[in-house]
Formats: C-alpha cells, sequence, structure tokens
C-alpha cells in the first residue's frame, strides 16, 4: 500500500495553530472528518487522546504518528501536518514535534494497519525528506515530496 491511497493533498495542512497537544489533534482530527464522512471529528479526538494516554505516539526527530481504529470506518485514511515551531507532545526524545502523520484504520483492520503505520514510521525517520518537508513552500509541495519520497521506498 502506497501513501497516495490513503493520503490526499486536500488533507495536508501546512501550519497547524495548535499550541497545545491536544489543539494539534483536534486541528487534525477536524480536517479528516472534513475529508471522510465516515469520521466524527470528537469521536476520532476521543480515540486519539486514549491512544495518546497509553504512551504518546511521538517518536522523536520532531515527528509524530497519532493514529486511531473508529467503528464505521471502512477504509484508511490519513492526514499530514506541519507545525514550523514544534508543540510539546511528550515526544521520547524531548524535543518539539513539527510533523504530523494522523492514521485513521477500520475497527476490524487486522495487521495491515501495522504495516501501514511502518511504512509511515520508515517515511518519516528519513531525515532528509523531514528536511525537505520543513523547507516546502505550501500544501502542494508538501504532497508531492511526501508521494515522490514513498515511491522510490
Amino acid at each position: 500500500m502506497q501513501i497516495a491511497d490513503f493520503l490526499s493533498e486536500q488533507v495536508v495542512i501546512p501550519v497547524l495553530a495548535g499550541q497545545t497537544k491536544v489543539g494539534v489533534l483536534q486541528e487534525l482530527a477536524d480536517s479528516a472528518a472534513a475529508k471522510n464522512l465516515e469520521i466524527d471529528s470528537q469521536g476520532l479526538l476521543s480515540s486519539l487522546q486514549e491512544r495518546e494516554r497509553l504512551g504518546s505516539t511521538a517518536i522523536g526527530e520532531g515527528i509524530a504518528i497519532p493514529h486511531a481504529r473508529l467503528p464505521g470506518v471502512s477504509k484508511f485514511a490519513a492526514v499530514f501536518g506541519r507545525h514550523p515551531q514544534g508543540v510539546d507532545f511528550e515526544s521520547l526524545d524531548g524535543q518539539p514535534t513539527r510533523l504530523f502523520f494522523l492514521l485513521v484504520v477500520p475497527q476490524e483492520s487486522t495487521g495491515e494497519h501495522l504495516k501501514v503505520l511502518a511504512r509511515v514510521s520508515r517515511l518519516m525517520k528519513d531525515a532528509g525528506l523531514r528536511n525537505s518537508l520543513m523547507q516546502a513552500h505550501d500544501r502542494s509541495e508538501i504532497y508531492r515530496r511526501l508521494i515522490e519520497h514513498d515511491s522510490k521506498s
């Protein structure tokens, strides 16, 4: 599965406005719900917060991959967001988190969601890609860089 299969340019947020973990999660959830009628923004936010209570999805190096399994969702969905200043997302390395890749997966998804999570994690761990995404000028450029890099992986 390629990232282009579940991420569209319309759900790339070049400048996240949230200044807190909850604020960023709300913004990501709102964007996911605006693009996908199967997703309820508040239900997604609740699921994301519940997942964060188990441990932060900020994996270090300025990256977070918040994710949730939701009932009533029939296919994978994603939102990508960039926060130029970074926010405290309780990252493993204690550094501000700047790049967010939200994944929403069907409740009944089995191992496929783990493969998608691993793919996104590998992609985002690439320092060259992270730097490139932070330098991109707009939504289209961010999306193009993500998809091009993924197609080379």
